[in-house]
């Protein structure tokens, strides 16, 4: 995601990483923070080695790294204002000690005065996928009052992911498969486009039943007061 700003000219990026999941079903949690006096503008994930083929992203989402978001294992909720983490959750169907997942937050540049920008999180959950081999699409919208879209984020989870600590999906062959810019039909937008105001997340199971697996999407809206 591309944007324009008459206040954030340039941006830094924050990357925290963890030896993290070694083993099975179990979910590697990392969070980045934003430095003091920067504001967050997006994120993303990564897993390695790329050579383990049932390790992979499952989360990708804004958070806060204080107590109420459990430093970063609770997500952003719906409506809240100027988170300043992002974390990432790897998740595998094995065992390997060697696997670990990166989290990386987009910040604004430092020596800018962010006092006056305010970027709102929108948020979405929906049970599913849980039948074997099917998919599933959620899609959040910035409205024009909460400014413009400028990234989202996306997961396949255990759910309630913004009240309690992220917990992985029903089933270890659980995917999230996309995380995307999108039209309020969940479609990607081409390249090119500004006037993208919905973001979506794609997500799907294995061959087999996931119960108890939900799936999310995150936008980050901005006005950056200018």
């Amino acid at each position: 995601m591309c944007f324009t700003s008459n206040l954030i000219n340039h941006t830094q990026v924050v990357m925290n990483k963890t030896n993290a999941p070694t083993a099975a079903t179990t979910v590697g949690r990392v969070t980045a923070t934003c430095p003091a006096n920067t504001i967050l503008l997006g994120g993303g994930a990564r897993t390695t080695p790329a050579s383990v083929g049932d390790f992979k992203p499952i989360a990708s989402f804004p958070t806060f790294n204080n107590s109420a978001h459990d430093f970063g294992l609770k997500a952003a909720a719906d409506g809240e204002i100027n988170p300043d983490s992002w974390t990432a959750v790897g998740w595998a169907n094995g065992t390997n000690s060697t696997n670990e997942t990166y989290a990386y937050a987009i910040c604004s540049g430092s020596g800018i005065n962010i006092s006056g920008v305010t970027v709102k999180v929108r948020y979405s959950e929906a049970s599913g996928p849980t039948t074997g081999s099917t998919g599933k699409k959620v899609t959040v919208n910035c409205p024009s009052a909460d400014g413009k879209l400028i990234s989202g984020g996306a997961a396949i989870s255990g759910g309630s992911v913004t009240t309690t600590d992220f917990t992985g999906p029903g089933s270890g062959g659980d995917h999230l498969n996309g995380s995307f810019p999108s039209d309020a039909s969940g479609n990607p937008v081409s390249d090119g486009t500004t006037t993208a105001a919905y973001w979506t997340a794609f997500t799907h199971t294995g061959g087999m039943s996931s119960p108890s697996t939900y799936s999310e999407a995150w936008a980050l809206c901005a006005d950056d007061g200018v």
